[in-house]
């Protein structure tokens, strides 16, 4: 008798699993098609006249293709300028991001002391403060360090850890048996050594999301770089991109352009880097007390 049950809800139960699959795919794939419709947009501007960009109903298929719209767009400002600065401020960040927040949270997840735990509950608030907040607060301080109009308001704060980060490195850290670290005592090591030798090899995983984190946070930053560089010669990416706008307001096929090359480093790094960026959602929800 069960079994004749059983076999009646089989094709009932395919049918669900069916239908629920079905709908789980269009979602994705309507979600892809937001994705890309943007993008697509833009790299089908960036190949178009002037003209072609003014066209009611707009056309997504360029003709003729203009190539020489990417030369005329990066060569209208120093783009070439904007990406090396964009670099070395991305590039030191993500350094100094990686190596401060690793070692803060090693000692919040290694080290026992008096209000370790209210301290850690402390830096997680941190992250409720909008930025917004703090903008004047580190204008004035910025200023009378005479750091305005140089890269060092957006490179220093990095080397003093991020809240999230912390976070994410010390999920992992307490998931790394306590077991390694008195083995290593016993052999002699310090505290340091146990960090450096032991808890950052094995933390890779951890460390590699951070830095991408970092990398696409810092390379996207549009309003720090804004705030802070004032001179041409010192702008990013972001910055140039506004100012160009601002310069060709009617060239939305070079300003597409311009947009497009922008957009390559980030979706290098994203599609290199796609299993950091899985892991750091992942790591987020483990660990220990």
């Amino acid at each position: 008798m069960a079994t004749s049950v059983g076999r009646r809800k089989t094709p009932n139960y395919q049918l669900r699993r069916t239908l629920s699959h079905t709908a789980i795919y269009l979602v994705l794939v309507l979600g892809a098609i937001l994705v890309f419709v943007p993008f697509a947009w833009t790299i089908s501007t960036s190949l178009k006249t002037e003209a072609q960009t003014l066209k009611s109903p707009p056309e997504w298929i360029p003709n003729p293709v203009q190539w020489q719209n990417y030369p005329d767009a990066l060569t209208a400002r120093p783009f070439g300028r904007y990406y090396k600065n964009t670099f070395i401020i991305t590039i030191l960040s993500v350094i100094g991001q990686v190596l401060s927040s690793a070692v803060v949270a090693y000692g919040f997840a290694r080290f026992r002391f008096p209000g370790r735990n209210l301290l850690f509950i402390i830096v997680l608030t941190t992250l409720m403060i909008p930025f917004q907040m703090l903008i004047i607060p580190r204008f004035i301080l910025f200023k009378e360090l005479g750091w305005l109009d140089t890269f060092l308001p957006l490179i220093v704060p990095n080397f003093f850890g991020g809240a999230f980060s912390i976070f994410l490195l010390r999920q992992y850290f307490m998931t790394v048996p306590l077991e390694l670290d008195e083995a290593a005592k016993i052999d002699g090591a310090n505290a340091f050594q146990r960090f450096w030798s032991i808890m950052l090899p094995l933390a890779r995983p951890a460390l590699g999301a951070v830095a991408v984190f970092e990398f696409m946070s810092t390379w996207q930053d549009f309003l720090g770089p804004l705030i802070y560089l004032s001179s041409d010669r010192n702008y990013t990416v972001s910055v140039g991109l506004a100012a160009f706008r601002n310069d060709y307001f009617t060239a939305w096929h070079l300003f597409m352009a311009a947009a497009a090359v922008a957009m390559l480093v980030p979706l290098v790094v994203f599609f290199i880097a796609q299993k950091y960026f899985i892991s750091g959602v992942t790591l987020t929800g483990a660990g220990g007390k």
